[in-house]
């Protein structure tokens, strides 16, 4: 790859460890590493290419830790349930999952989140029916060029064994663990700056047997940076189940399994207490904050900012987008520091005789810059990655910039960094993904999106409709 110089930004936001902003800032690019940041008159004024950002934004590319991208194909059913009832409408739906669907659904699942911020995405993808395969995934993902983790999930526990899932959907533990071991060696790059790995994901404590649990994390800690990832304690429908089935709550239960420490992060954890959270964060074990997911299926409100001050490793997740029916991760940053500012957390009385109490929220809960924090350096942790995620000398080249001369950010000029938070949620101008410029003037460059998305609605009319 060749040489890359942004320069003259209006603000570079890197998210390094001192939070450094930049004004008038440039960064110098190599190959796929950035060489060089500072401000735009003490870096180098030739490169290969050179991009002029004036009024702009830099930041670290956003990182999803949570998705089930082919989910986008089911957008909008199910619309008053929560979980349950969404998850047992949806299962005949997704039963018509074909290997095409995988790859048109990824495509475009991953162009709406490049376009929207994010440079590294996980998914979460336990169900493989009709002969569908991990690896179409995997190399849609590499053709669009997303650094990706690629979370190999399963059911094993059907209904008729007292799980969730239709029996139809489960799958044979040793054909699953066969399937992780040979995409580990084939597919898990653990090298600094890798584009693709794999991660080991049973689905849920209500979808898969203990031994899937305590056999896939001993698979995964006999590799290097195999991660481990699955759905805890997001209802109070699942904490009911694991008490009368285990004895346990969520998480003391995967906990049990081995499921703790910093290989491992959990999607959703709405209901954690405080002993849980810090044991959370004794255990470095990460948790993918999913915000609109939660909102959608009344699931309830994550202590995200608990989490945080207790110094719990935690990221973003837009989640499926049949359960969040958006792919948006800027926009998802903006949801958690609006939900944090009205969990509520003290009871307060009328000021009128007489009135009714209720519960206050906090206006300081998250912060914009937090809340980026979330989504660029929290999301590198809890993936387990230390070279994304910031904008600093020899961290992967993956950056986003917005143009801050929009109608939405009319007014908010003084502080750029907060106006993409508090501001309509854009998308992005410019993207670069291991050096490569994946998005220019709002444009995907690495994809004809139009026949993706034409093909697209055949499938998801098909799978919905049952033709």
């Amino acid at each position: 790859m060749a040489s890359l110089l942004l320069t003259n930004a209006t603000c570079v936001a890197t998210f390094d460890d001192a939070g450094t902003e930049i004004t008038d800032g440039a960064v110098y690019i190599d190959d796929h590493v950035i060489r060089a940041v500072g401000p735009a008159s003490e870096l180098p004024d030739t490169a290969d290419r050179v991009i002029d950002l004036r009024d702009h934004l830099v930041l670290p590319g956003l990182i999803n830790t949570h998705h089930h991208l082919s989910q986008s194909l089911t957008r909008g059913v199910a619309q008053n349930a929560d979980l349950l009832p969404w998850l047992k409408t949806l299962y005949p739906i997704w039963g018509r999952l074909t290997d095409e669907g995988i790859r048109i659904s990824t495509l475009t699942g991953l162009a709406e989140l490049m376009l929207s911020g994010c440079t590294t995405s996980s998914d979460h993808h336990y169900m493989f029916p009709n002969d569908c395969t991990l690896d179409t995934q995997i190399r849609a993902a590499s053709d669009i060029g997303m650094r990706f983790h690629a979370a190999r999930g399963a059911m094993t526990l059907g209904e008729s064994a007292g799980g969730m899932p239709p029996d139809a959907l489960t799958e044979n533990e040793d054909a699953v663990l066969a399937d992780m071991q040979r995409l580990i060696e084939t597919c898990h790059d653990p090298s600094l700056h890798a584009m693709q790995r794999i991660v080991l994901a049973p689905s849920s404590p209500f979808a898969v047997t203990e031994s899937l649990m305590r056999n896939s994390a001993e698979l995964a800690r006999e590799s290097r940076h195999v991660g481990l990832h699955t759905h805890l304690a997001e209802t109070l429908d699942e904490e009911v189940y694991c008490l009368e089935r285990y004895g346990l709550r969520p998480l003391a239960y995967t906990a049990s399994l081995g499921w703790t420490g910093d290989d491992v992060w959990h999607a959703h954890c709405v209901h954690l207490n405080a002993d849980e959270v810090r044991q959370c964060a004794a255990t470095r074990t990460g948790v993918a904050h999913c915000p609109t997911s939660n909102m959608r299926l009344a699931s309830g409100i994550a202590p995200l900012a608990d989490m945080l001050r207790a110094g719990v490793r935690v990221g973003l997740g837009v989640d499926g987008s049949a359960s969040n029916d958006s792919g948006h991760l800027l926009a998802e940053a903006r949801q958690a520091m609006l939900l944090q500012r009205v969990a509520p957390v003290r009871y307060s009385s009328a000021a009128v005789p007489g009135g009714r109490g209720g519960f206050a929220g906090d206006p300081a809960a998250l912060s914009a810059r937090e809340a980026l924090r979330v989504a660029t350096r929290g999301g590198a942790a809890t993936l387990g990655r230390d070279d994304i995620g910031a904008i600093a000398a020899g961290m992967s080249a993956d950056l986003v910039a917005i143009d801050l001369n929009r109608i939405s950010y009319a007014g908010a000029g003084h502080d750029p960094v907060a106006a993409v938070v508090f501001c309509q949620p854009s998308s992005v101008d410019l993207s670069i993904i291991h050096g490569r410029v994946v998005v220019e003037n709002g444009v995907l460059q690495t994809l004809d999106i139009g026949p993706v998305l034409e093909r697209h609605r055949q499938l998801s009319r098909a799978m919905i409709r049952g033709d």
